[in-house]
């Protein structure tokens, strides 16, 4: 009975605008970032010694990637050129894009203990690594007891 009344397309055309409503309305932009779907996508950990981040962004030149850190806030910008036909082809059309392109901006607090002379990042393979490393006073160490 609901077939005939509601044809397939129509409901997962439904499903889809409703996961994206609930993909838009978990996005929390802050100064921690942006959450999930923010372009590029990061992993970020840590160690006793140092704070890894790891954008992944490929199809990018490195060199139009920006990255800053000013008082303990990193920032990752740049622009990820389109793949896509240009306008002016009057015979290309396109049906689904879904990779990002267009100008971005990642915003990341990192810590306190980390030394802002020892930051370093480098890209390979699509992976754009930066490597933080922490302060010397933030090390841990074993105290000897008397």
């Amino acid at each position: 009975m609901y077939r005939s009344l509601f044809p397939r397309d129509v409901l997962a055309e439904l499903d889809r605008l409703q996961r994206e409503m609930r993909e838009a309305s978990d996005l929390s932009p802050s100064i921690r970032g942006v959450g999930r779907g923010g372009f590029p996508a990061l992993n970020i950990g840590g160690t006793p010694q140092s704070v890894e981040i790891f954008a992944f962004a490929p199809g990018l030149d490195p060199a139009t990637v920006e990255v800053n850190l000013d008082r303990g806030v990193l920032t990752i910008a740049g622009e990820r050129p389109s793949s896509l036909p240009s306008d002016r082809d009057d015979k290309a059309a396109v049906h689904i894009s879904e990779r990002f392109s267009g100008r971005f901006r990642r915003v990341l607090t990192l810590a306190d203990d980390v030394d802002p002379n020892g930051v370093a990042a480098s890209y390979r393979d699509g992976v754009l690594h930066i490597t933080a490393k922490r302060r010397e006073s933030a090390q841990p160490r074993r105290i000897a007891i008397q």
